[in-house]
């Protein structure tokens, strides 16, 4: 039972898509889903889609609450980045 939960775990995780908003022409704002162990690599996979030619970080938040600051979750790290396009 308790590797079907873990499995579960593991695969919902994946499901996790983070998304891009528009600021300006070259602005974009990027908001991770929960990920476990904050990792940064689907907030680079997008801003690599988003801005093909490069980009720059020109801020970058992270806190461990759920997205709406005030739930705490175990094991998940919200990142939200706000990028340039090159």
């Amino acid at each position: 039972m308790r590797t079907v939960s873990l499995l579960f775990l593991v695969l919902l995780a994946g499901c996790v898509t983070p998304s891009a908003s528009r600021i300006d022409a070259r602005t974009f704002e990027i908001d991770n889903g929960g990920v476990a162990n904050g990792s940064s690599a689907p907030n680079r996979r997008l801003a690599e889609r988003v801005c093909p030619n490069g980009y720059r970080v020109l801020d970058e938040t992270v806190h461990r609450n759920g997205p709406n600051l005030y739930r705490t979750e175990r094991g998940f790290i919200w990142t939200t980045w706000t990028i340039r396009c090159l």
